[in-house]
């Protein structure tokens, strides 16, 4: 599993702006206030120092100033089978996930979308271990062929079984949420042993404008008791459920989430939160919340940046589209928004290979993405200056006129350029795009050939037994 590093700084706001944001947003949570439903998270606000008044909960600067000084600033995530993976301590590393399962699939094999079915995890994961630029994988529980009451419960195990590196997990209800934490449990030797070594994490959302109900703060609650780290990420539509404005629509979900911060510290002192945010546009010609508006991917960035003012983990978005199938568009899309995020200060990034603003996910695309987050991460890497890289002996040695083809230097440095897998640079190149058909190629490569590494015999027969109380 490789690491995306930036060296390249990149900035959507300045010092000004995002203190700005930050004293607007500390006004909206100290003189206007959240609706928060969910009596016993209420109960430990009042206790923390919230001021309520029924489900309108006012939280002061001091409260928020003391659970940003208790919530962990750095977090490891580690594998299924308990190595570091994903370790965020440096605004300096981005990791990347796709989805093992959505509404819909797009079939690799002729470009269009049908149903989602449990059977397809399976492969999803299979190309999510196999590919170095996926660090995790987000289960969300849409199997068309299992039954609603249990699509989180099932489709995580499914995933579990499937898949070695780290698991982002959402559910369908709260009560399913705790089930999954004892099912990783078992994977992971007991409660203590994966709050302490975490392959999986939450997430969850409130809804915008300022409203947190029972279902989210229960998440959080529960999230924030086993010590699991948790996506508190506010989706809005700015001119739909958030002001028109980037710094409007930034300011309100920055209040959301510091409340989400609020809520984890009043619950468990130094469980982990992952500060999200998505404030894309409200299409006023469709009434789509679009996954590939240029002035989403910007408020992403500018969010990361806020992020990181609090020295917080960040989840940001990219490699998504509003497109139906691999084409122009998509790959367009995709490409902006994964440079976007890797300049950005995001740490984590989801949604890759997700199309359709999302209701399908891409296995082609994410193929393509993971391609893409190479080149990209060739040009992030910076330039370095030292008198190896500056190579003035070469120069002149080789002097005017002449050519560097025979010179060691060239030998012992070459491979450092990036060469693409997929992507033509042949001298005659074909008359018509051969990609889609290389990229089809690699992934019946990667489903027939990869092998991912299988769970523990007694383990796994833990689980299958758990398996079969849901189905």
């Amino acid at each position: 599993m490789e690491t995306t590093q930036r060296n390249i700084e990149f900035n959507v706001l300045n010092q000004t702006k995002i203190e700005t944001i930050h004293e607007k947003s500390m006004d909206l949570l100290a003189n206007f206030g959240m609706r928060v439903n969910g009596d016993r998270t209420i109960a430990l606000l009042k206790k923390y120092g919230c001021t309520v008044d029924g489900d309108l909960v006012k939280f002061p600067k001091a409260v928020v100033d003391k659970a940003l000084n208790t919530i962990p600033k750095e977090l490891t995530l580690y594998t299924r089978d308990g190595k570091p993976n994903m370790v965020i301590n440096s605004k300096n590393n981005v990791y990347f996930g796709t989805h093992s399962d959505q509404l819909e699939i797009l079939d690799y094999k002729n470009n269009t979308a049908r149903p989602f079915l449990k059977s397809d995890v399976k492969d999803m994961c299979k190309i999510g271990s196999y590919l170095s630029n996926i660090s995790f994988i987000l289960s969300v529980g849409m199997c068309a062929d299992v039954d609603p009451r249990v699509q989180s419960q099932i489709t995580f195990i499914e995933t579990l079984k499937n898949f070695d590196k780290t698991i982002n997990f959402s559910t369908n209800d709260i009560e399913s949420l705790q089930e999954i934490i004892d099912i990783a449990a078992v994977v992971a030797g007991g409660h203590k042993e994966l709050a302490e070594k975490p392959f999986i994490f939450n997430y969850c959302e409130p809804i915008p404008p300022m409203t947190h109900p029972a279902e989210s703060t229960e998440k959080l609650f529960v999230s924030a008791t086993n010590k699991i780290p948790v996506v508190y990420m506010p989706y809005c539509m700015m001119g739909g459920t958030a002001p028109i404005t980037i710094a409007g629509a930034l300011t309100q979900n920055n209040a959301e989430i510091l409340a989400g911060v609020v809520i984890t510290q009043a619950v468990n002192e130094g469980a982990p939160l992952i500060y999200g945010s998505m404030p894309t546009v409200f299409d006023m010609k469709t009434t789509i919340g679009s996954y590939g508006a240029p002035e989403f991917h910007k408020s992403v960035a500018a969010a990361s940046e806020l992020a990181n003012y609090y020295n917080l983990p960040f989840y940001g978005t990219a490699g998504c589209s509003d497109a139906k199938t691999v084409d122009p568009q998509s790959v367009a899309e995709v490409q902006m928004e994964l440079f976007s995020s890797i300049l950005s200060k995001a740490n984590i990034v989801h949604d890759i290979g997700v199309l359709d603003h999302c209701n399908s996910v891409a296995p082609a695309m994410v193929v393509l993405a993971n391609e893409m987050i190479d080149q990209l991460s060739a040009y992030s890497s910076g330039v370095e200056v030292n008198d190896e890289t500056l190579a003035m002996d070469v120069i002149k040695g080789v002097g005017h006129g002449g050519h560097y083809l025979n010179e060691m230097h060239t030998l012992n440095n070459f491979r450092s350029v990036w060469y693409p897998e997929f992507f033509n640079r042949r001298m005659v190149n074909p008359d018509q795009s051969d990609v889609l058909e290389m990229v089809t190629a690699k992934i019946e490569t990667i489903l027939n050939t990869h092998e991912v590494p299988a769970l523990d015999p007694a383990i796994l027969a833990k689980i299958e037994k758990i398996e079969k109380k849901y189905q």
